[in-house]
C-alpha cells in the first residue's frame, strides 16, 4: 500500500466516523485522529460482521462496504461509552 492508498484510508477512516458520530444518538466528543480510527475499527467490525452473515467464496477477509462500516463503527462508539468505561 503506498502513500496514496494511506491518505484514502485516512479520508473514507474521517467520513465513515463522522457519519457514525452523527447516526449514534446524543453527542460523541472525538477529535480528527480518533474519528479517522473509529471509521477504519468500523470498517474492521463491519468486514467480520458481513463474513459471519455473508460468506465470500474465496474465505478471504474483506473489509466492509460503507454501510457495514458504519454499523461496525456504530457498535464500536456503544463498547466504547457503555462497556470502556
Amino acid at each position: 500500500m503506498g502513500i496514496l492508498g494511506v491518505i484514502g484510508m485516512i479520508i473514507v477512516g474521517f467520513i465513515v466516523g463522522l457519519l457514525a458520530r452523527l447516526f449514534y444518538p446524543g453527542a460523541i466528543h472525538l477529535g480528527f485522529w480518533m474519528t479517522v480510527l473509529l471509521g477504519i475499527g468500523g470498517s474492521l467490525v463491519g468486514g467480520v460482521l458481513s463474513s459471519l452473515l455473508w460468506r465470500s467464496p474465496d474465505g478471504k477477509f474483506r473489509p466492509a462496504g460503507w454501510i457495514m462500516s458504519i454499523i461496525g463503527s456504530i457498535i464500536l462508539i456503544w463498547a466504547y461509552l457503555n462497556i470502556g468505561r
